[in-house]
């Protein structure tokens, strides 16, 4: 009976929202703030035995210059001080994600889906398989081959080759099957901001952008269009509402 009402009560509309350019703590704390008040609902959906519907969210950013290191992460992967992070005009932050360390900066399009996965499906590994193959299928329409590297999330190009390349990063929290964090696509980055960390604490491996795979600027607002595109048919998502 539990399983027919929860099937019954699944909500697969999402919230979308673009924040522009925003600051990377202030962004986290929202991201908190909307996990939290799912995980509410969920909690007095299970006490009370309610039809309360939880909501889902996904939210496009560009951030400025900023490191943030995983919960499990090496701050030895940051090779800038206090004083060289001001330079370079980059914060740092160490967060509660999963991975090690990664960069995020303007030209890059992230994207944080805060998602009850009861909504969808219970199952973490296929969430971030969704995500990534959300990623490939869209550098795909540009002539990219992305891939996996096993035992490495994100997208690479590349793999197998002496040439392999990370083109997307990735990392998540979950909490009550609530996800946040996400992914970070080179679109047009300034790549020389990875050359500052051991990127995602893997030496020895490059990082790349569409822009230098493709010789061109590309415009980002089509890329996010092709993502939430690809996102939407993977996850069976029933709408999309902007706001």
């Amino acid at each position: 009976m539990w399983d027919s009402l929860a099937v019954q009560f699944m909500n697969k509309k999402i919230r979308i929202s673009d924040l522009g350019r925003k600051n990377y703590k202030e962004t986290w704390d929202y991201q908190t703030n909307l996990l939290d008040e799912i995980v509410s609902l969920k909690r007095k959906k299970r006490k009370e035995g309610s039809e309360i519907e939880t909501p889902n969210y996904f939210l496009f950013v560009e951030h400025p210059h900023v490191y943030t290191l995983g919960k499990s992460g090496d701050i030895n992967n940051l090779l800038l001080n206090e004083e060289k992070l001001k330079e370079k005009e980059a914060t740092f932050y160490k967060i509660n994600r999963g991975g090690d360390i990664t960069y995020h900066g303007p030209g890059q399009i992230v994207g944080y889906p805060i998602l009850d996965l009861e909504n969808f499906f219970t199952d973490i590994h296929k969430y971030l398989r969704l995500l990534e193959e959300s990623i490939i299928l869209t550098i795909a329409e540009y002539g990219l081959k992305g891939e996996r590297s096993e035992g490495e999330t994100g997208v690479w190009l590349g793999v197998g080759t002496p040439f392999a390349r990370k083109i997307c990063a990735m990392g998540i929290r979950a909490s009550r099957w609530v996800t946040m964090h996400g992914f970070a696509l080179n679109v047009n980055a300034n790549l020389g901001y990875f050359d500052n960390i051991i990127p995602c604490g893997i030496r020895g491996k490059a990082v790349t952008s569409m822009e230098v795979e493709l010789g061109r600027k590309i415009s980002e607002e089509e890329v996010k269009e092709k993502i939430i595109k690809h996102f939407k048919e993977l996850f069976e998502v029933e709408e999309f509402i902007k706001g």
